[in-house]
């Protein structure tokens, strides 16, 4: 369980670098050359592979490739719908919970024994 955790937590912390790289461009740099934002987002994306890589060598040692995609996706959910919230200032849309349904319908299949 030690190492799903890890995995988990990694993969939390990866995933917020990944979602600020690539989204938050479109609010802050909207107005600069699409080269500064593709070199700021390069940055920001350089420390969410220094989290994912040791994340997903964690969890294949406990999980199978399958189980770390579905999970990388729910934390990607996870991630993005309060992103989308609170700092793009996005409605709530119903679609979130349909999309969500779907996850937890993945994470069943690929989970169960």
């Amino acid at each position: 369980m030690l190492v799903i955790g890890k995995t988990v937590f990694l993969l939390l912390l990866s995933n917020v670098f990944m979602t600020f790289a690539w989204y938050a461009h479109l609010k802050e740099l909207n107005t600069k050359p699409w080269i500064v934002a593709v070199l700021v987002s390069w940055s920001l994306a350089f420390f969410e592979y220094l989290l994912q890589v040791p994340a997903n060598r964690i969890g294949y040692t406990a999980l199978s490739l399958g189980q770390l995609k579905i999970m990388q996706e729910v934390i990607t959910l996870t991630v993005f719908v309060p992103f989308s919230l609170y700092y793009m200032k996005q409605p709530l849309k119903l679609d979130y919970l349909w999309a969500a349904l779907c996850l937890a319908g993945a994470v069943y299949f690929v989970f169960r024994k």
